[in-house]
């Protein structure tokens, strides 16, 4: 009896280093790479490229997020990355051929005669601890008491139009940045930034219509206006395909709003928490504003949530994100 506890110790160290030795070597191109590098033991972060105590932008030696991260390319549409490489363009319309009917490269210069189209907060320095609260929707928020802690962050990023009013206590009541796409919006307020994703060239049309009328037609909100184009972001079609390809291996057909998001502040922030993804404590998915008949016991649509699950928790098992699951 002895031996053969001897014996399972001395496999289990075997087993032990050889997991440790793959996760090191493994190139990482499949979901079982992924399930392989959540085991990596924590390391003390060091090299702090930032005022924070944990930085993101830290040259640790994680390889499966050193492979991924790429800060040379940015999550805004500028004036200087508007033109499109051939395969990131096609890719981006074939998301959503119908939409796509106008030439892009006149859009975009019409874009641009309204849309400062500059470079955003690109301004990382070792004295520098920008702190971000990444809010999602989900009904695990609710009764987490969380409001006080999303809203001591500097940016605070909501999604579409997630409302406010009435949850404060688990939800908090400042909003820095509201990401979505056209119809996904209500009224703002004017110091707020609209972050918006476009998965078509209708959407850089629409937001230019809108910059120029001040007033987005085709929102819920008709009286939404944008008064200052200072205000706006737009989501760059080549990072949406880096996150999709990099960060997702390309599964699914695109990433969803809430993963792009968090990509965002992974690439704009020094430290980054996260509220509101995933289900409840009872496995529900639902927002946590609405009552629904049946519960919704999986994730649906277009978008690989499964894997999107996934490397949210092997960012947050490695420092790169304080992940808070609400109740």
């Amino acid at each position: 009896m002895v031996d053969l506890k001897n014996r399972t110790r001395k496999l289990l160290i075997v087993l032990f280093c050889i997991c440790a030795i793959t996760i090191i070597t493994f190139n990482y191109s499949s979901t079982s790479s992924l399930q392989l590098a959540f085991w990596r033991s924590n390391k003390p972060i060091s090299k702090a490229l930032c005022a924070c105590r944990q930085c993101i932008s830290v040259e640790d030696e994680n390889p499966w997020f050193r492979k991924r991260f790429n800060p040379s390319i940015s999550p805004f549409l500028s004036q200087k990355n508007a033109m499109l490489s051939t395969s990131t363009f096609k890719w981006w319309q074939r998301l959503s051929p119908r939409g796509n009917k106008a030439n892009y490269r006149n859009v975009v210069q019409k874009l641009f005669q309204v849309f400062p189209g500059q470079e955003h907060y690109n301004d990382s320095a070792p004295n520098r601890c920008r702190t971000c609260a990444v809010v999602g929707n989900s009904l695990n928020l609710i009764g987490s008491n969380y409001g006080v802690l999303i809203d001591s962050n500097d940016f605070i990023i909501r999604m579409n139009a997630a409302p406010i009013l009435g949850y404060e206590k688990d939800v908090g009541n400042r909003t820095t940045h509201r990401v979505g796409y056209p119809g996904s919006f209500q009224k703002l307020p004017n110091d707020v930034h609209l972050l918006l994703i476009p998965f078509k060239t209708e959407t850089l049309q629409w937001i230019t219509e809108a910059l120029t009328t001040d007033t987005m037609k085709s929102a819920p909100s008709p009286e939404m206006t944008l008064i200052n184009t200072d205000k706006v972001l737009i989501y760059n079609p080549t990072f949406l395909k880096y996150v999709h390809d990099v960060w997702l291996e390309r599964h699914g057909k695109y990433p969803s709003t809430g993963f792009l998001t968090l990509m965002l502040a992974i690439h704009i922030c020094d430290e980054v928490n996260v509220f509101g993804f995933g289900a409840d404590k009872d496995g529900t998915w639902q927002h946590y504003w609405e009552t629904m008949k049946f519960k919704r016991t999986a994730p649906t649509g277009v978008h690989p949530g499964e894997y999107e699950s996934f490397a949210m928790k092997l960012l947050a098992c490695n420092n790169k994100m304080k992940l808070f699951e609400g109740r």
